[in-house]
């Protein structure tokens, strides 16, 4: 029982697979490495950018400025994103049926 549940929990989330696509496309957009990303972020690990592209985990909001700034994307246009991936029923409240 216990495996099932962790094997559940080890799945991504379909939003969060679509959010960590994203990313990865500003990333190689901005011509950056996983590992120049981190560097950029001052992240002890660069395997938390793997990570979050492979849909597992989650940006810290405290942090989506820095983020914005490291990938070269306005900052607004990214919190909005980043709302719709993981929080989106506060986005649907917020936008409607606004395109992101």
């Amino acid at each position: 029982m216990l495996s099932k549940i962790r094997a559940a929990g080890e799945q991504a989330n379909p939003l969060r697979l679509d959010a960590g696509a994203w990313l990865k496309h500003l990333r190689e957009d901005a011509e950056l490495s996983q590992r120049d990303l981190a560097n950029r972020l001052a992240l002890d690990y660069y395997t938390f950018i793997s990570q979050l592209e492979n849909g597992r985990g989650k940006i810290p909001s405290n942090r989506y400025r820095e983020w914005a700034t490291a990938l070269q994307v306005d900052e607004k246009v990214f919190v909005k994103k980043m709302l719709m991936y993981y929080d989106p029923h506060s986005y649907e409240v917020l936008f409607g049926d606004e395109a992101a």
